[in-house]
């Protein structure tokens, strides 16, 4: 799936992902391939993308997560 963190100062990650990892207002939220259409806020915290590579991991204040169609978009603060 493809995967974009973005920032108001810069976008931290593009590219394929296998595995997000994001801390929802709920609890955590791991988002994989084929998942279903989703919206939600993020409180502060961890997301972990797991790539073909390895893992990354980014520190983020809160924000939103989007998941379409194999397209996961996270606004980070």
């Amino acid at each position: 799936m493809n995967l974009d963190i973005l920032t108001p100062d810069k976008k931290l990650f593009e590219g394929e992902a296998e595995s997000v990892t994001v801390p929802g207002s709920t609890g955590l939220m791991q988002i994989l391939k084929g998942h279903a259409a989703l919206i939600s806020s993020l409180n502060k915290g961890v997301v972990k993308v797991k790539t073909s590579t390895g893992e990354e991991i980014f520190d983020i204040k809160g924000g939103v997560v989007e998941v379409l169609n194999n397209k996961v978009i996270v606004l980070a603060e």
